[in-house]
């Protein structure tokens, strides 16, 4: 008879369900000037990144998470070279983007200068050294603050942020007035791509409808796509907006022979028939879409719950 595990790690899905991973150690636990921060182990998903009792990501499927938000965007745009970042601690989105031999310049900045660090010692399979491209400007900073000061545009403007919870560090980069002063910081013809939380059929309610509209209503086009990302137990939700994003309409040899042409590592999740699955909403979503009134704002935030 096999034992059970005696410790275990819990999250919380929704207010009534719950994830639990066998827990192997815990790696280190501590909190910066923003946020809690938990490295632990897990057996089934390895390394794992938690920040307010979030998990950000895990050495098992991170892959998807990141290659899904990162991708998608740079292989509709035709040459993209210059990238922003906000947020991305993990370095694991700064991989992504630098896997495409296009790009030239990427700016990363993310306010928790700690967690950045922390990453870079005990989370190497996730950056795998793209800390030390040549390419990269990273800044300890506030992303929102920094846009504001800083006029240079971009060809992609990547949204990698927590979580929107209540006093934490990232709530106010999910109104419209941070995504009008990201299409203010993008190139003609440029696209901005952001996570937008769970999108099952039990928690889509919670944000993706409401963060889809409110892009929405500063971008003319928004194409929303999804990814089952196992260690958040739940589908997880993306948004990729700009002046005239068509993502659908690119047939999945295109995008291989994009990918081929650009991508410097293997990828192992994204390809042109997943990208064309991922743009290929289920009913529920799309009707759910289209109800949805919500607009998030400075004075309306969106709180996760």
């Amino acid at each position: 008879m096999v034992e059970p595990p005696t410790r275990w790690y819990y999250e919380y899905i929704t207010a009534n369900l719950f994830l639990a991973s066998h827990l192997s150690r815990i790696i280190y636990v501590g909190q910066t000037r923003y946020q809690r921060v938990e490295i632990i182990e897990t057996v089934p998903f390895g390394r794992c990144l938690v920040l307010d009792g979030r998990t950000q990501s895990s050495e098992a499927d991170e892959f998807i998470y990141h290659e899904a938000l990162a991708h998608p965007g740079l292989t509709c745009l035709p040459n993209p070279r210059s990238v922003f970042i906000a947020g991305g601690g993990e370095g694991a989105t700064l991989r992504e983007v630098l896997s495409h031999r296009t790009v030239e310049q990427v700016v990363m900045v993310d306010l928790d200068q700690e967690v950045v660090q922390l990453c870079q010692q005990y989370l190497p399979n996730h950056h795998q050294g793209a800390f030390h491209d040549p390419r990269l400007t990273l800044v300890y900073d506030d992303a929102a603050r920094y846009l504001e000061t800083h006029p240079e545009q971009y060809d992609l403007l990547v949204v990698d942020i927590p979580d929107p919870l209540e006093g934490g560090p990232a709530y106010l980069m999910y109104t419209r007035e941070f995504y009008r002063l990201a299409r203010q910081r993008l190139n003609p013809g440029g696209v901005m791509v952001a996570h937008a939380g769970p999108c099952s059929p039990i928690n889509y309610h919670e944000g993706f409808t409401a963060i889809h509209s409110t892009v929405r209503s500063i971008f003319p086009t928004v194409a929303p796509y999804r990814a089952y990302v196992p260690s958040f137990g739940s589908e997880w939700g993306f948004l990729l907006a700009g002046e005239n994003v068509e993502p659908a309409a690119l047939i999945p040899q295109e995008i291989d022979a994009r990918l081929a042409a650009r991508v410097t590592r293997p990828l192992r999740f994204y390809d042109g028939i997943t990208h064309r699955s991922m743009f290929a909403l289920p009913k529920y979503l799309r009707e759910a879409l289209a109800k949805e009134e919500r607009l998030i704002t400075r004075e309306n935030p969106l709180y996760a719950i």
